[in-house]
């Protein structure tokens, strides 16, 4: 059965805030989250959704609904280089005239577009390393070379979005807060007065865990790291990149230090007996078989979990011919 798209919907937060709910066209993923700040006689756009046929239609229902216009925007902010969060800022800055602030950290997005050839080898090789078939990463990469790029084109942000950075608005100022792990460009927005936080992907309302792998040595101490910087903000209020706004801001940054700490025990867990590659891990940790549909995800964070296992000495890379295999180190 095919699941009915959502409609762009837009409703009002806090006075002045109001959040643009958007469509996306993936199983288990149906919306992503904009948001509108007044400033002045327009206002800032925090992400901008995912660009695909119709989907700057969609921006504008949902802008529709809370009274505002895109050509109104004066700023655009993303908190990261993922296609759901930044991939129509060139249509939106080609219709509002506005700039665009993003992390300078964004190879991992702009690479991808600049050559899909290379990225494409790239995944595979990373594939093929873990102990994927080659039967596998040959349906892989057909599959892979029809699926839409999400980006309307790749433009260079007019500032870097650093933590020495402020972003007025009528609501107040917000600082921004450098928060790597999920994606190397991800930033956090804070705006102290009314104790709101614009989290992106970096804590959503369900727990759920991803890192963009190969891009910096230890993504996920780069994500606890950052869950830290954000638990001492003392958040009352998220608004999350999906899911609804959410308040006990602590308890879910608790929930996913929890998560990733049962998941790298898990995949310690895992490295029983003889040497392990990447794939025959993934089902100890997730409790599962890699298939279709959890491969690209599963086998990216179990990696990154290796990693920072690695770097903590609990795990080791056994040297050999063909796809890697992992050792737990003597206690």
């Amino acid at each position: 059965m095919t699941r009915q798209r959502e409609l762009g919907r837009g409703e009002r937060v806090l006075p002045g805030l109001w959040r643009l709910r958007l469509p996306l066209p993936w199983p288990g993923v149906p919306h992503c989250n904009a948001w509108a700040i007044r400033a002045g006689s327009g206002f800032v756009l925090v992400d901008c959704g995912m660009h695909e046929p119709g989907s700057l239609a969609q921006l504008d229902r949902a802008l529709d609904q809370v009274g505002l216009q895109l050509q109104d925007a004066r700023l655009l902010v993303c908190t990261h280089a993922h296609a759901d969060h930044w991939g129509q800022a060139a249509s939106v800055v080609d219709r509002a005239g506005c700039e665009l602030w993003l992390h300078p950290n964004h190879r991992h997005a702009f690479a991808a577009l600049q050559d899909p050839g290379a990225a494409l080898a790239r995944r595979l090789e990373v594939g093929r390393q873990s102990g994927v078939s080659d039967t596998a990463l040959a349906a892989y990469a057909q599959r892979a070379r029809d699926v839409p790029s999400g980006v309307a084109r790749a433009i260079e942000p007019d500032r870097a979005l650093v933590a020495s950075i402020e972003i007025e608005t009528d609501l107040g100022v917000w600082s921004v807060i450098e928060t790597p792990g999920h994606a190397p460009s991800h930033v956090c927005l804070y705006e102290p007065e009314h104790r709101v936080l614009i989290s992106g992907d970096h804590v959503l309302g369900r727990i759920s865990l991803y890192y963009d792998y190969g891009y910096t040595p230890d993504p996920v101490g780069e994500f606890l790291d950052s869950l830290h910087r954000v638990d001492a903000l003392d958040a009352r209020l998220a608004l999350s990149g999906h899911g609804k706004p959410f308040v006990d801001v602590h308890g879910h940054i608790e929930a996913n230090r929890r998560l990733v700490a049962e998941r790298l025990e898990a995949t310690v867990a895992a490295l029983h007996g003889e040497p392990r590659t990447a794939v025959e891990i993934v089902p100890g940790v997730y409790g599962q078989p890699l298939d279709v549909q959890n491969a690209g995800w599963f086998l990216a964070e179990t990696l990154c979990y290796l990693r920072h296992l690695e770097r903590l000495g609990r795990v080791r890379s056994e040297p050999g011919a063909g796809a890697e295999r992992w050792a737990a180190t003597s206690p």
